[in-house]
């Protein structure tokens, strides 16, 4: 089978171009292609299979992809390194648009935009220059939500995080991007990177699917010389079906919305513009009008291949 490596600040990929729709992945198989040992080594696998095959093979949400946007042809099936299967990835979203320009299937150039079909439905993705002077893909990665509503936004937290080595558990804020998040926040950076991660942190009470976590450290809000005012947050994350990874799209775009909605609660005026530190990188999160989200960072194909399934 032929595959391609691809990373976003880190979060790296195995890419399948499933032109066809025939290919069927089953949780073994990722497993192996993702084993860092005795495969090719990833966080996650993602097939780029043909939309209307996903609604033959049974994808409810590809119907409603294809109802949507009918040219959101392309659909990103994406996998966790476990074999499991998940909603979104907003790294895997970008990797996957250069992984298409590659193929020859996206042209983003003059301002294009490219529609893609996700688990957690259609996804626009536009090119731009980032602040290294690199091509940054920039994702709207539509509506966000708080699971637990205007009294988690008052509160600022509905749940508790537990992680190994503290001596009790602390508040935390959900937020949803289609797929689920809960955010921790963390009094400074030395105790961000004192952080025990080896073992996945306990959260109460646990969402029915698991749920990436998120431990941020506010770094502080700047104005620049036009007088915009943006923000920056530090984190790490340990994903659900993973562990811990260099970087998080979905993840660096719950941990800005859940310091803005913090900010927000103590008076403060909102930020729309974050930029979130990841070990793997910068990534840039924006709030959009009508409870949207946008994420901007890197996408880099490293290396092709064939590997034996």
């Amino acid at each position: 089978m032929r595959f391609t490596k691809g990373h976003g600040t880190h979060n790296d990929f195995v890419l399948v171009a499933d032109t066809r729709g025939d290919l069927d992945l089953t949780p073994e198989q990722v497993r192996r292609l993702t084993d860092r040992r005795g495969g090719i080594g990833g966080d996650g696998v993602i097939r780029l299979a043909p939309t209307a095959a996903m609604a033959r093979a049974g994808e409810t949400i590809a119907d409603d992809v294809l109802a949507e946007e009918p040219a959101a042809i392309w659909f990103m099936d994406y996998r966790n390194a476990d074999g499991s299967v998940a909603e979104m990835c907003g790294n895997g979203v970008r990797v996957f648009t250069a992984f298409a320009e590659a193929l020859g299937l996206a042209t983003l150039d003059g301002g294009a935009e490219l529609a893609l079909g996700t688990r957690a439905g259609v996804k626009r993705v536009r090119k731009e220059t980032g602040p290294d002077g690199a091509p940054w893909y920039a994702v709207d990665m539509g509506r966000w939500l708080l699971p637990g509503g205007p009294d988690a936004e008052a509160a600022g937290a509905d749940a508790a995080v537990a992680v190994h080595g503290w001596a009790a558990p602390r508040p935390a804020l959900s937020v949803d991007l289609g797929n689920p998040h809960t955010v921790v926040a963390l009094g400074s950076t030395a105790e961000l990177d004192a952080l025990d991660l080896t073992r996945a942190p306990q959260v109460a009470p646990h969402p029915p699917h698991g749920t990436n976590v998120e431990l941020v450290v506010p770094l502080g809000e700047s104005a620049g010389g036009d007088g915009t005012v943006t923000g920056r947050v530090r984190m790490r994350v340990h994903e659900r079906g993973v562990g811990e990874t260099q970087s998080c799209g979905t993840g660096a775009v719950a941990a800005a919305l859940a310091v803005r909605t913090w900010a927000a609660a103590g008076g403060r005026p909102p930020v729309d513009t974050w930029f979130v530190e990841v070990p793997g990188g910068l990534l840039r999160v924006r709030a959009l009008p009508g409870g949207r989200a946008e994420l901007a960072g890197p996408a880099e194909l490293v290396f092709s291949g064939e590997v034996r399934v």
